[in-house]
């Protein structure tokens, strides 16, 4: 009995040790997010987009075409100097003074609102790079207990056996464990599977080949210290800055709307080709028409304007009240994380407990049916409750730090 004693210390401290967690994962889960924030085509596509709305920008300096005009006189009306053969007119309209660059800083406030997306796809990939790393984090853990469990019901079948040649317990003893680690031997092909699935996950984030191994060496422990609670950054999230960015766009929307109100400028020239008159002799026979002129495009039906501009305000309003209402929504949702990462801590320290006491109970229970005293379905349930509590405890950890995860994506 001394010796099996022995063996059930070594696999306790193993099963002990996976929960003595310390926090050195930062560096590998912070490699994994820059392969990610490197190679994600979410990420790529946003910039390019932003880049195509930033080239936007040199587009507004054109002015409108120039217009050519060529005319011949079928019927060549006479005139003093002689007869008019051909016309030839240009005409150059230009846009009311300040229109250019209204144009400008309309564009650039319209790029500045698509940049906060880069910024809001980068978090969202960051979190989901958490998520899934802290997901197969727990899958592994959860193999490793899982394994423990196998060896520890692999001693128990030995003591079990020993205690069948000897009479003091029977044969159903043996089936009953061969059939818990049956049972367990399934768990651990599926987790197999799950770490498999998971890791095409993780490997799709990060842009690479899904077979790609991801080999995680790391522990996790939940600080024993209070985290602050703090909303005040939540005010700068990139999803609400748009909201700003957005805002300031609609406001240069409406100058550039008062400055295509004005009326536009155009300056041309005529010049017609004039035939001299036969037989005749004066100062200016035949002599061209050059003939420069200015024009001016005054919109006298301008409701399309004043249109424009009540919904630019209207606009402004339904921006103000999308932002308010996305700030209530990330707030609920910063508060619930918090809380969350609060609730998996006091949960984990009662499955410390628990494990504790289970493994005391465990301690009376082989004391017992070593003597006969208690059949070997106590020592089945403790074993059973044991793993309950570890899974329990992965559990806690995983959402500790998937609450983190989330309450980073919020607050910083």
């Amino acid at each position: 009995m001394d010796l099996f004693m022995k063996k059930m210390s070594k696999i306790i401290i193993f099963i002990f040790s996976l929960f003595i967690f310390n926090f050195s994962n930062a560096q590998d889960l912070k490699l994994l997010t820059e392969k990610a924030l490197e190679n994600n085509p979410e990420i790529q596509k946003f910039e390019l987009q932003y880049k195509i709305t930033s080239e936007k920008v040199n587009e507004v300096h054109a002015i409108p075409n120039t217009e050519v005009a060529v005319g011949y006189f079928i019927s060549e009306p006479e005139t003093r100097t002689g007869a008019q053969r051909a016309k030839v007119s240009i005409k150059q309209m230009i846009p009311w003074f300040g229109s250019i660059t209204a144009r400008e800083h309309y564009m650039n406030s319209l790029a500045d609102a698509k940049f906060e997306d880069i910024a809001i796809v980068k978090r969202k990939l960051v979190l989901s790079v958490s998520q899934s790393y802290y997901n197969l984090y727990a899958i592994k853990a959860t193999q490793k207990v899982v394994l423990a469990n196998i060896e520890l019901l692999k001693n128990y079948e030995t003591m079990a056996l020993k205690f069948v040649e000897t009479g003091k317990s029977s044969v159903v003893d043996v089936l009953r464990l061969q059939m818990r680690q049956n049972e367990l031997q399934q768990s651990k092909e599926i987790l197999e599977q799950q770490y498999i699935a998971e890791q095409t996950v993780l490997n799709n984030l990060l842009n690479r080949d899904k077979t790609v191994a991801i080999v995680l060496n790391t522990e996790l422990m939940i600080p024993t210290g209070k985290e602050l609670r703090t909303s005040e950054n939540l005010k700068l999230h990139p999803e609400l800055l748009k909201y700003d960015k957005l805002y300031a766009s609609v406001a240069n929307s409406e100058l550039l709307n008062k400055k295509e109100s004005a009326p536009m400028l155009g300056f041309g020239l005529d010049y017609i080709a004039v035939s001299e008159i036969p037989n005749t002799v004066f100062n200016d026979n035949g002599k061209d028409i050059v003939m420069p002129m200015i024009s001016v495009s005054i919109p006298i039906f301008n409701k399309k304007y004043k249109s424009k501009t009540k919904q630019n305000r209207l606009k402004q309003e339904e921006i103000i009240a999308q932002k308010q209402a996305r700030f209530n929504l990330l707030e609920t949702a910063l508060d619930k994380a918090i809380a969350n990462r609060a609730v998996a801590k006091i949960q984990y320290a009662t499955q410390a407990k628990n494990l504790l006491q289970a493994q005391k109970a465990e301690e009376i229970v082989l004391k017992n049916y070593e003597t006969g005293m208690r059949n070997f379905n106590d020592v089945l349930d403790i074993q059973e409750l044991q793993l309950k509590f570890q899974k329990n405890q992965i559990a806690s950890v995983k959402k500790y730090f998937i609450q983190t995860a989330s309450i980073n994506y919020l607050s910083k």
